[in-house]
């Protein structure tokens, strides 16, 4: 947790990019263990240039359990570097180093002390862009998202700024959190370079919004969205992706779907209303998905209750 807050910082900032393939953000982890009720800290290992979030979890735990049973067995630790296996699932040893001075640390003439004003520091503090940790809060808040949700969406700059931008485009703060979430970085971790714009996702949103289409329709439509520059409503209607709402229609529907499944309704009518989801999958399949939900699920209970 801490290293990922780390690398969303220094890339907030724009003082590195982060990438952990090209070894642009690498963790040293100094991993030491002791008994419970000791006072004296326990002879520590290094794991050195860890490049994956998930290797070091894992190299820190491997060597947690490792130097337990080290001490356990009676044996004694050896203060030493380390290099995490990913292919093995262990560390092993790069150096010894027993003392300080193996090190090798000394003055160099080179390099004077550098002393950074006071006002220089606020100065730069004044500078610097929204960090994440005030983000998150900022989203929580304001869009009144969860935790999580606020946590995934301040992944990286470019995610937080896709997001906002959908809303400013015409998007509510819900539904534009959950499509980055969903369908955005389901497809892409930079959606700065996504084919579906912020502003072409809030006209996608729209469609939902009034109707147009259903939400499931929705995502065959930003499917198509990726592939070509065509505006939503473009795609909706050389697609014939219309969603039905016409009352008569559905009720037609509906009933067809009953008429089909006597068995069901009866287990239906003896107390299985968990049979509903059953009956709303058949009357989308019939209508290829284009049925308007919130009716087809008003005519069914109203069929099957009614009875």
């Amino acid at each position: 947790t801490f290293m990922r807050e780390v690398h969303a910082i220094v890339r907030a900032i724009g003082s590195s990019d982060g990438d952990l393939e090209k070894g642009n953000f690498r963790c040293d982890a100094n991993v030491s263990v002791r008994r419970r009720g000791d006072d004296k800290l326990g002879t520590r290992t290094e794991l050195k240039n860890i490049n994956s979030f998930r290797f070091i979890e894992r190299a820190v735990q491997y060597e947690i359990d490792r130097q337990i049973a080290l001490i356990e067995s009676g044996q004694s630790i050896v203060q030493q570097t380390r290099l995490w296996d990913a292919d093995r699932q262990r560390t092993y040893a790069m150096r010894d180093k027993e003392e300080a001075h193996d090190y090798r640390y000394f003055p160099d003439p080179d390099l004077p002390p550098l002393v950074v004003a006071p006002e220089r520091i606020e100065q730069i503090r004044t500078e610097l862009p929204e960090l994440p940790q005030a983000r998150r809060a900022r989203f929580r808040e304001a869009y009144e998202l969860s935790s999580d949700d606020a946590l995934t969406l301040t992944g990286s700059v470019a995610i937080s700024d896709y997001f906002e931008a959908t809303i400013s485009a015409g998007a509510a703060p819900r539904a534009a959190a959950n499509w980055t979430i969903n369908e955005v970085l389901a497809v892409t971790d930079d959606p700065a370079n996504c084919a579906v714009t912020p502003t072409r996702l809030a006209s996608l949103l729209a469609l939902v919004d009034k109707g147009t289409i259903s939400g499931k329709i929705a995502k065959t439509v930003f499917q198509k969205m990726l592939e070509d520059q065509r505006h939503p409503e473009e795609i909706v209607e050389a697609e014939g992706l219309v969603q039905i709402s016409d009352s008569g229609a559905l009720s037609a529907a509906v009933q067809k779907v009953i008429d089909a499944n006597p068995d069901e309704v009866a287990r239906y009518r003896g107390g299985e209303k968990k049979l509903l989801g059953f009956f709303m999958g058949q009357v989308m399949r019939e209508t290829q998905g284009k049925a308007n939900p919130q009716q087809v699920q008003q005519l069914l209970r109203e069929a099957l209750d009614n009875a």
